[in-house]
C-alpha cells in the first residue's frame, strides 16, 4: 500500500493559517492518468483565503467537498479535510469533473 505524501504549504482556509498539504496515495487507482501531486498542489492553492462549511464533522475532522474548481479550462472536484487542532488539510480523492 502506497503512503500519504506530505508537501509545505502557506494558505489559509476558513482563517486559519495551513502550514502543510497530506496527500492520499487514492487518486491513484483510478485517475493517475489526469491527476497528479503537483496537479491537487494547484488545486488546494485555489482554496486560499476561501471560508468553507464542513460537509460532515466527525471525531474532530472537518470533511469538504470542493466541486467545479477551474484549472487550466478544466473543471475538477476536490475531497479534502481539517483535523480540527492541527494545520494541515488532507486530500482524500481529486478527479477531473466531466462537463
Amino acid at each position: 500500500m502506497m503512503e500519504r505524501r506530505s508537501y509545505k504549504t502557506s494558505i489559509t482556509i476558513n482563517n486559519r493559517r495551513i502550514k502543510h498539504v497530506v496527500i492520499d496515495p487514492h487518486y491513484e487507482l483510478k485517475h493517475s492518468d489526469t491527476i497528479s501531486d503537483s496537479l491537487i498542489m494547484e488545486l488546494v492553492s485555489l482554496l486560499d483565503g476561501g471560508d468553507f462549511t464542513p460537509e460532515v464533522v466527525s471525531k474532530g475532522f472537518e470533511y469538504y467537498t470542493t466541486d467545479n474548481l477551474l484549472l487550466r479550462n478544466k473543471r475538477y472536484r476536490l475531497i479534502w479535510l481539517i483535523e480540527k487542532t492541527e494545520l494541515y488539510i488532507g486530500v482524500i480523492n481529486a478527479y477531473r469533473r466531466k462537463s
